[in-house]
């Protein structure tokens, strides 16, 4: 037995299911709520994925950065939230052993999709503001959803071998009532800059850089329009001010990712150095999932075109003749 196996079994010495403590009054309205919250996940993010696969006019690279966020956050709502949720609220693992390792593989791998769909995001947001001109003429649709693509991919394979290098395949000890992933050293680094530092950095690095972009283009847009202008520069500044506010929305999107991410990465860097707590990370982990949910809220806020796509969806309106050239951006 080495190790690792000798601290597992050790702590299922010491590990078990604590009761309940709610009223059954309590126990189903969270039940109730959760439900809704995964519903509510489920529906928003379809509608953003139907929106951007019917309407042509919404086939763009940036808009299949965000379907690939859509998908994953989808998948978040119909395959990791309902198993969470049900996890915190009876305070154990409740499924079983082998459906723990399903669990752990899709839920790493579309927390790194995620991750990654943000970071692909940020650098798409950049290219677009910091030279336009190459952008329209280099980065089409058939180009991002390749990359796309390769980002699913490298991603499974990246989570499969953690946790096939992790024993989670062949050897792994698991507590009654207990779902986690015990990662040695070597894979514990590797990890973090895979999933944390290298993502993270890139973000914070490219939006700085759109953000002092955009300010550069809403100083030039002033000067433009303090002047009689030809043609070509009135739609030059109309694209300036399209991409600035594209940066600005998915900028809030990006901000919004990281509040909800940041705490589960904190946490479990401290849980290295101190004893890490099941409760807490799946609290962390909510905070992640609910992330998912609150996606299509922020592009039923700020996207005028979600709006439109929403109401001709629950209309029915996607059904009739040639109703994928509608124009919903105007």
């Amino acid at each position: 037995m080495n190790l690792t196996e000798f601290n597992q079994s050790d702590r299922c010495e010491h590990f078990s299911c604590p009761e309940r403590s709610v009223s059954p009054a309590v126990y189903i309205l969270l039940y109730v709520c959760s439900a809704a919250v995964v519903l509510l996940t489920v529906c928003g993010n379809l509608l953003v994925i139907i929106s951007v696969l019917h309407f042509k006019q919404l086939h763009t690279p940036t808009n299949m950065l965000v379907l690939s966020l859509a998908v994953s956050d989808f998948l978040v709502g119909a395959f990791v939230m309902p198993l969470m949720l049900i996890w915190m609220m009876e305070s154990c693992w409740i499924f079983e052993r082998g459906f723990c390792t399903s669990f752990l593989l899709i839920a790493g791998v579309l927390m790194c999709l995620s991750i990654y769909n943000i970071t692909l995001i940020a650098v798409d947001r950049y290219l677009a503001l910091s030279n336009p001109f190459l952008y329209m003429n280099r980065v089409s649709v058939k180009i991002t959803c390749v990359v796309i693509i390769l980002d699913w991919c490298v991603v499974w394979v990246y989570i499969l071998a953690l946790m096939y290098f992790n024993g989670n395949f062949t050897s792994y000890v698991l507590c009654p009532g207990e779902c986690l992933i015990i990662v040695n050293e070597v894979w514990t680094v590797i990890d973090l800059v895979v999933t944390f530092i290298f993502p993270l950095s890139v973000i914070i690095i490219l939006y700085t850089r759109v953000f002092v972009i955009a300010k550069k283009h809403a100083t030039a847009i002033r000067e433009l329009n303090n002047h009689t202008r030809p043609k070509t520069q009135k739609i030059t500044s109309h694209s300036m001010k399209s991409e600035r506010k594209a940066a600005k929305v998915l900028g809030i999107l990006v901000s919004v990712f990281l509040v909800c991410l940041l705490p589960y990465f904190i946490y479990s860097l401290l849980g290295y150095v101190f004893e890490i707590q099941t409760e807490t990370i799946q609290k962390f982990m909510i905070l992640i999932c609910l992330n998912s949910t609150i996606n299509p809220v922020i592009y039923a806020l700020f996207y005028p075109w979600f709006r439109r796509c929403i109401k001709l969806t629950i209309t029915l309106q996607i059904f009739q003749t040639d109703s994928a050239l509608i124009n919903v951006l105007s």
